[in-house]
């Protein structure tokens, strides 16, 4: 049996697909809520820095995994316009479907796919820019989804990976503090479940760091790869761009 880890938990690889849908089916009715909570709206600023670094043009194409509720997906797609093209995908249907009843809200109509960012079921050098936006740490094996993500960007097309990254050591002990007596109890206040922002605050500690991941991201094909720290290291923007 092969393992990997659910957090501070070893599992076969297997189960792990399907234990973070559980995670994601339990939260998905709260989790924008959520975000603002626990990030205090800090997490629409990492976005909007997101959107900036992206520099979408008219006319682009541009793929967002682990779109979830779609708030990337609605911004990238008023940049490109009716001649580009925005796809929203998730491997989380209860996610996803969310995040679609949410951007029919806005009057907005995209591509939505449930599809696996190991496996992507998009044509090599399609899109210009490829988006995960606090995804990555979830996947079972991230090497093999960097190369796909490398795979089905154009030449010169960008990847943008927002996620959660190494703090500063000066924040260490009050991010642990918070990660782990405060985050649960306010998942289970608000969303009444603690279980799953637990299993959030252990996948963010055994993600890869920033230098990791950059060096994971050359390894996948990316040429040039750097990374924006924000918010003293808590979230980190990888760049990558497909020479």
């Amino acid at each position: 049996m092969t393992t990997t880890h659910f957090g501070f938990k070893s599992v076969d690889e297997a189960e792990k697909a399907s234990r973070v849908r559980g995670v994601f089916d339990s939260v998905a009715p709260k989790y924008d809520l959520m975000n603002d909570l626990m990030s205090m709206g800090l997490h629409r600023a990492w976005k909007a820095y997101t959107l900036v670094v992206a520099n979408l043009k008219e006319g682009d194409k541009a793929l967002d995994i682990a779109g979830g509720t779609g708030d990337l997906a609605l911004a990238f797609s008023k940049k490109v316009g009716a001649t580009g093209q925005v796809v929203h995908s998730d491997i989380n249907e209860a996610m996803l479907s969310t995040g679609r009843n949410r951007l029919i809200d806005e009057g907005v109509t995209l591509p939505t796919l449930v599809c696996d960012a190991e496996k992507l079921p998009f044509a090599d050098n399609y899109f210009n820019l490829v988006s995960v936006a606090f995804g990555l740490r979830n996947m079972t094996h991230k090497d093999v989804a960097l190369a796909e993500m490398h795979r089905v960007l154009k030449p010169n097309g960008k990847l943008l990976v927002l996620e959660f990254s190494k703090v500063a050591a000066p924040l260490e002990k009050i991010y642990d503090w918070y990660s782990f007596k405060v985050l649960p109890k306010l998942g289970k206040l608000v969303a009444g479940d603690d279980s799953s922002y637990q299993y959030l605050a252990e996948s963010i500690r055994m993600h890869p760091g920033q230098a990791e991941l950059k060096a994971m991201m050359h390894k996948g094909g990316f040429g040039h790869v750097d990374y924006h720290n924000l918010t003293g290291g808590v979230v980190a923007l990888h760049v990558g761009i497909k020479c």
